[in-house]
């Protein structure tokens, strides 16, 4: 049984690179989809979609915007991943990145509690809320991999604001008995990420134009990278089970494929699918603020849902250089972004 077809559903931050992918996912699952997002670039994928959505322009900042949509668009369900999403940016603009991160957040929830969407509520219009956290949200931790139940511990303008909304998210179940759950993903990488501060998609279309990969780091840092369509998976398998199990209301799940790369490892794997293991990565070893390990423990998501990634590290990158390869029209000029 599709438990989301026909439904109205809201993707905030439709048009961003795990957003796109949410939103294939629902609508090939029968969701009628309500996207917002504060802009549509050209190469977004969303406009694959655009004639079986209804996409709206502006920003989860807007709580009269937020009211309207869900009032007027019934909508059931909320996946919520509007945010500011690079640590770059959050430490060149913090007062923006808290604005859109913290307030986008209280923003969402305030309109579901404002329109009376909580768990006691018979017959509730809102079946539930997905609110996308980070592994960002627990900082640097001396115990690792990061299970749900460690401290929020972020310390730098990005890591904070993710734990704030993650905090916020809670009170918001806690205080109102909203039906919320809130996911933690590590790295996203797929086709579709345009963000060529990435290293990822840095080193991809690097390696493609025939040279070497900037390593802002020593190289050293440990991070998850988990294949975007798994990730979009996970959060349409929590979705369904939300909808009619509300046992797991207020809980947070860790999303990831459990094998920690560093960054090193990652950029020799990107080479050794193009073929250009001869384009040696130049290391600068000058980042600052980097927490050194960082990943998660999924045992949670599996054993509740039965969610596994479908893709492992390699046939991942394999589909998506493909994508970088045959979709980009100017590498050379897209990677100066």
């Amino acid at each position: 049984m599709q438990i989301l077809k026909g439904k109205n559903v809201l993707v905030t931050g439709c048009a961003g690179f795990l957003g796109s992918w949410l939103c294939k996912s629902l609508v090939e699952k029968g969701a009628r989809v309500t996207g917002l997002s504060r802009e549509y670039k050209p190469d977004s994928m969303i406009h694959e979609i655009k004639d079986q959505t209804t996409l709206i322009e502006g920003s989860v900042e807007n709580l009269d915007l937020l009211l309207g949509i869900i009032h007027e668009h019934k909508i059931e369900f909320i996946y919520h991943l509007a945010a500011q999403a690079l640590v770059g940016v959050a430490s060149k603009d913090p007062v923006g990145t808290f604005k859109s991160n913290i307030e986008g957040t209280w923003n969402v929830l305030e309109a579901a509690r404002v329109l009376g969407q909580s768990i006691d509520v018979p017959d509730r219009m809102l079946r539930g809320i997905i609110v996308a956290s980070s592994d960002k949200a627990y900082g640097d931790q001396e115990n690792l991999p990061y299970f749900e139940d460690a401290p929020m511990k972020g310390r730098f303008p990005y890591d904070v604001s993710k734990s704030c909304a993650d905090l916020i998210a809670k009170s918001y179940y806690y205080s109102y008995k909203l039906p919320i759950c809130i996911t933690r993903c590590g790295n996203l990488f797929g086709a579709g990420d345009l963000n060529f501060s990435r290293i990822i998609p840095d080193t991809i279309i690097q390696s493609l134009n025939g040279k070497p990969v900037t390593i802002r780091s020593d190289g050293t840092p440990v991070r998850d990278y988990l294949y975007v369509k798994d990730a979009a998976n996970a959060y349409a398998m929590l979705s369904e089970r939300m909808w009619n199990d509300t046992g797991i209301y207020g809980e947070a799940f860790n999303i990831s494929n459990q094998t920690p790369m560093s960054v090193l490892d990652v950029v020799q794997a990107v080479l050794k699918v193009t073929g250009r293991t001869d384009l040696a990565p130049v290391v600068l070893g000058t980042a600052s603020r980097e927490i050194d390990k960082q990943f998660l423990d999924a045992t949670k998501i599996r054993e509740v849902l039965g969610w596994k990634p479908e893709h492992d590290f390699e046939s991942g990158l394999k589909e998506t250089i493909e994508w970088y390869k045959h979709s980009l029209k100017s590498p050379v000029e897209t990677a100066s972004v």
